[in-house]
């Protein structure tokens, strides 16, 4: 015959004892409902038990009446209560779950979980109007399944609002979970709860037992526990710390404010990430180029060794690539074990497309708080080196023109008085109008003109159309060398395109002409400018004006529309190419 009290009439059968407290004359059972078999938790209150006392009585009765009220996943419902005439009985929901008291293997996160699912109970409570303080939280009115679904249990001292919550009118709870405020019997706030579950999560932290947690608390009310746990987050062990301070206006406010700080908290210290930049930017200066830039990683916390592994974003114009094989990013190292490191970031331009801005994203994986650290990678490719190179027009009409005019007016002179009057009137002239224009560079622009004529005299006494030829071609000789000489060897002086000043070799060159190009485009241009202009004096149909012409004004012509030529092929290769370049 069982031993169990019969609860038959009340619609309940009772199949094990689940606890007993003798002195207060509490007893818990574990009963199954007889209308609806399901299983239920019955506690009892004997008012003939030994040790029994009006408290216990009382206590049953609030934790009847704040039960009533309450509907919360992580709180046994309240079912029923009758009277079994030695006692009152309270009836809640069954729960296949055991207390934190019976020891158990919890690694932190799952003790971090715990906490959370509590704080949220708690939240619950507190934000009822008026709030509900439970003042019992301990490891043994915590319940844990197997799922770690998490129940809090006996509301036997819990305080509803009011003046209840303002003052307790008894110090009851248990010794080591209790705040300071408690313990003194001073008015309770919503940071009272938070003290017990702080103590308790402390026993769970350093596998400490619910009767020995005093032997952490001093004299001051401070719970010694950092030195039993010295892997566990600096951050954890603060949030810990405000938790269980003595000093209530030192705890969080409440418990949502508690659990908002709690989410983002990594429990087991781990390693945190200091970069150095958060961005690098790359400028390639030549097609091709392989750039790489410098970025430091440095790990602050101690007792941890900071692990990474770098990795290149997807990006949906790169090729399918592996964290360790990219098309043009690269890493060294990749991979690291060390708290202070340099890592290159290698860029390789040869498989991007010329004067192109790209945006790509690498990844470092480390084993810290931030499981993922991106760094924003910009790259600017150089421009494409096939640059387009113009002729310097003015400077070569204005060549052009005083040649001709120089080689016109001497050979115009030269059938006249001969190829001495010739280089003298040419000088004049050249000297006379461009001094006007280009003030001391009319003396250099003259002898151009000079030249010219002296070269036309020359022709025009060669070909039979002057006199005087042997005395007026030494004479325009002996002047050209003594004026040319003294002025420069230079065929013409111009302002280039930034308003310098510079010969017309010099001009084509900085432009990026090669000196050879540059030296003999300037005198077939000065060359056929004098032949048009003897041409026009002799008639355009004398043959040697038409060979002098065609001498000079088919190279000159073939010069001219090389450069361009040559670009726009280069230009049509490179676009050909570009098929297989990465674009941005």
């Amino acid at each position: 015959m069982s031993n169990y009290p019969d609860f038959s009439l009340h619609g309940y059968q009772v199949n094990q004892q689940l606890g007993y407290n003798h002195q207060g004359g509490r007893f818990t059972y574990k009963a199954t409902n007889l209308s609806t078999q399901q299983p239920v938790v019955i506690k009892q209150f004997r008012f003939v038990t030994d040790g029994s006392d009006w408290s216990s009585y009382k206590a049953i009765e609030r934790e009847i009446g704040v039960l009533r009220s309450l509907n919360h996943p992580g709180i046994p419902r309240y079912l029923d209560s009758f009277n079994s005439g030695d006692g009152v009985c309270l009836v809640q929901e069954y729960k296949d779950a055991q207390s934190l008291s019976i020891p158990r293997s919890f690694d932190r996160d799952e003790i971090k979980s715990i906490a959370i699912s509590i704080l949220e109970i708690l939240v619950y409570l507190q934000e009822r109007i008026p709030p509900v303080i439970h003042r019992d939280i301990k490891p043994e009115n915590i319940l844990v399944d197997e799922q770690l679904h998490v129940y809090l249990v006996d509301f036997g001292l819990a305080r509803v609002g009011g003046n209840d919550l303002a003052m307790s009118s008894m110090v009851a709870g248990t010794v080591g979970f209790m705040p300071p405020e408690q313990l003194l019997d001073r008015p309770l706030t919503e940071a009272s709860d938070l003290y017990s579950l702080g103590a308790t999560l402390i026993c769970l932290l350093t596998g400490t037992k619910s009767n020995n947690l005093g032997s952490l608390v001093n004299n001051s009310f401070h719970i010694n526990f950092k030195p039993l746990v010295p892997k566990l987050n600096f951050r954890m062990i603060e949030w810990l710390e405000k938790m269980v301070d003595p000093n209530l206006d030192h705890r969080f406010d409440n418990a949502k404010a508690t659990l908002e700080a709690l989410k983002p908290l990594y429990v087991t210290r781990v390693p945190e990430v200091e970069l150095s930049q958060s961005s690098l930017e790359f400028e390639a200066s030549q097609l091709g180029e392989k750039l790489s830039k410098t970025i430091t990683v440095d790990n602050s916390i101690p007792e941890t060794v900071l692990e990474g592994s770098w990795e290149v974003a997807p990006h949906q114009n790169d090729p399918p690539h592996t964290p360790d094989n990219h098309a043009w990013i690269s890493f060294d190292p990749r991979d690291f074990s060390n708290n202070s490191i340099q890592c290159q970031i290698w860029v390789d331009t040869s498989k991007l497309i010329a004067n192109q801005f790209y945006k790509r994203q690498v990844i470092l994986h480390a084993n810290s708080s931030l499981e993922k650290h991106p760094i924003t990678i910009e790259v600017k490719t150089a421009s494409l080196p096939i640059e387009i190179i113009k002729l310097p027009y003015v400077s070569l009409i204005l060549l052009l023109f005083t040649s001709l005019a120089g080689a016109a007016i001497g050979a115009t002179a030269a059938s006249i008085a001969g190829a001495a009057a010739a280089t003298l009137i040419g000088v004049a002239v050249g000297t006379g109008l461009f001094a006007v224009l280009f003030a001391t560079l009319g003396v250099v622009i003259g002898t151009v003109v000079g030249i010219g004529a002296v070269v036309a005299a020359l022709t025009v006494a060669v070909i039979g159309v002057g006199g005087w030829v042997g005395a007026g071609a030494l004479a325009a000789i002996g002047l050209w060398l003594w004026l040319g000489f003294g002025c420069g060897w230079a065929l013409a002086v111009f302002r280039d395109d930034r308003g310098e000043e510079s010969n017309l070799v010099e001009n084509l060159t900085n432009r990026g002409f090669s000196e050879v190009f540059a030296v003999w485009f300037s005198l077939l241009t000065a060359g056929f400018g004098i032949s048009l202009g003897i041409s026009l004096v002799v008639g355009l149909l004398n043959p040697y004006a038409i060979s002098a012409l065609a001498g000079t004004g088919l190279p000159l012509a073939a010069m001219t529309v090389y450069p361009p030529l040559k670009r726009n092929r280069l230009i049509a290769k490179y676009r050909a190419s570009q098929e297989h370049l990465i674009k941005p």
